[in-house]
Formats: C-alpha cells, structure tokens, sequence
C-alpha cells in the first residue's frame, strides 16, 4: 500500500517537473505579443487580423484546460472514494477553474470576433474610399 502512494506520489511530482519546464516556452510566446498594445495600436487589417488570431489562440488554449478540468472533474466525481475527506474540495475547486477557463474562452472568443468585424470594416472603407477616388479621378479626367 505505502509503495502505491510513493509510487503515485513520485508519478506526480514527475508529471509537475514536465509541465513547470514547458511553461517557460509559453510564456515567452505570450511575452512576445503584446496584446493590449497590439489593440490599441490596430489601425490596419492585419492588425486586427494578428489580434483576432492571438486571441483564437488564446481560446483555444483555454478551452483544453477547461477541458482538462472537467475529465479532472469526472475522474473525482466517479472515484470520490479515492480522495477522502478532500474530494469535495477537489471537486468544488475543479469544478470553479473548469467554468473560469469557459468564461474566459468565450471572452477570448469574443475578442476575437470583434477584431475581426474591425478588420471588415476597415476593407470595406478602404473599398469604399478607393471606389470614391476612382470617381473623383474620372471627374478630374473630364474637366
């Protein structure tokens, strides 16, 4: 019984060592986006373009972690018994990140969609403001 849970305890302590040495790698792709400068700044298409993917990204990275927490959730509702006197904490704090990492999925989602309806907007006034130009020049061509 004591081997399981050195055993156990030791699969864990490995499995936190992995995903603490990836962490630095993310946080320097993060690091090298600014994004609030990024949509402050957002004056062309591509602009809003490169946000609405960053937030895509964003998305969809936190749409697997709330997937994550909800097979966590399931695995401490269907083995409770596992977990002892900590299993309703497990499952209250599981169940509180798995609907943090929705909310903010569909906000990154959100985000999104906006910079993208920006980025129509400026196409379609910089089609409208070259169609006006074309006017303005066959005008000029006739006088």
């Amino acid at each position: 019984m004591k081997i399981d849970k050195i055993i156990a305890k030791f699969s864990l302590l490995s499995l936190m060592f992995m995903a603490t040495m990836s962490l630095p790698v993310q946080a320097a792709e993060v690091e090298g986006f600014d994004v609030d400068a990024a949509s402050r700044n957002a004056v062309t298409r591509s602009d809003h373009e490169a946000v609405a993917r960053y937030y895509d990204n964003a998305a969809m990275e936190t749409q697997a972690k709330a997937h994550e927490q909800k097979r966590l959730l399931e695995q401490y509702e269907n083995k409770s018994y596992l977990y002892g006197r900590e299993a309703q904490d497990k499952l209250a704090h599981t169940y509180a990140l798995a609907r943090k990492y929705e909310k903010e999925a569909q906000a990154n989602t959100r985000e999104a969609a906006l910079h993208r309806q920006m980025a129509l907007q400026i196409e379609e006034s910089d089609f409208t403001h070259s169609d006006s130009l074309q006017q303005l020049s066959t005008i000029s061509d006739l006088h």
